[in-house]
């Protein structure tokens, strides 16, 4: 079983920065795409922004140019490099990993416990 255990969520000023970090742990074959998804009070979970193991990395519209994510596959981690924060980035930011537990071509989602970040005006 793979945990995905997440950490730098935080309160900041509109703004400011904070990185967040998940690293992947446990027993599995191979780790391809991470991301980082996000859910704000009375709002649906959203992609924000994903990266594969091979580097390639896609992001939703509103957080282009300010977000960066990027991975360590030696350490099984990535991370989430959010610069000029906006109150509307407030939400609950929850690590994704497709994990292939051996050899066969099958990935099953795991999910992290999720970190909150708050941005104040």
């Amino acid at each position: 079983q793979v945990q995905l255990v997440e950490s730098g969520g935080g309160l900041v000023q509109a703004g400011g920065s904070l990185r967040l970090s998940c690293a992947a742990s446990g027993s599995f074959f191979s780790i391809n795409t991470m991301g980082w998804y996000r859910q704000a009070r009375g709002k649906q979970r959203e992609l924000v922004a994903g990266i594969t193991s091979g580097g390639r990395t896609n992001y939703a519209d509103s957080v282009k140019g300010r977000f960066t994510i990027s991975r360590d596959n030696a350490k099984n981690t990535v991370y989430l490099q959010m610069n000029s924060l906006k109150p509307e980035d407030t939400a609950v930011y929850y690590c994704n990993a497709a994990v292939r537990r051996d050899p066969r071509p099958y990935e099953y989602d795991q999910w992290g416990q999720g970190t909150q970040v708050t941005v104040s005006s």
